[in-house]
């Protein structure tokens, strides 16, 4: 049996595919067969858009980046520089 090349899927089609699992409408078999990837890519798939879901409601989970004021760490880096040179 020949090996089928790789395949590259678009994000459109995962998120096509995924959605479609997490409806439920069809079994996962059913959809691997439709859209003619294996059963347990469509799994991964539905799992990463579940996992995904929550940032998209803010809830990433990771605090907010602090704003960084460049100035002051130039000039801390100037003072630092002017010790060590002493």
């Amino acid at each position: 049996m020949a090996k089928r090349p790789r395949r590259n899927h678009s994000p459109a089609f995962k998120a096509k595919v995924a959605l479609a699992a997490v409806k439920g409408e069809k079994t996962l078999a059913e959809l691997a067969q439709q859209f003619d990837v294996h059963p347990n890519q469509v799994t991964q798939w539905k799992a990463q858009l579940l996992d995904g879901a929550v940032e998209v409601f803010g809830g990433g989970g990771s605090a907010p980046v602090p704003a960084i004021d460049v100035k002051s760490l130039h000039a801390k880096i100037g003072e630092l520089t002017l010790e060590n040179d002493s």
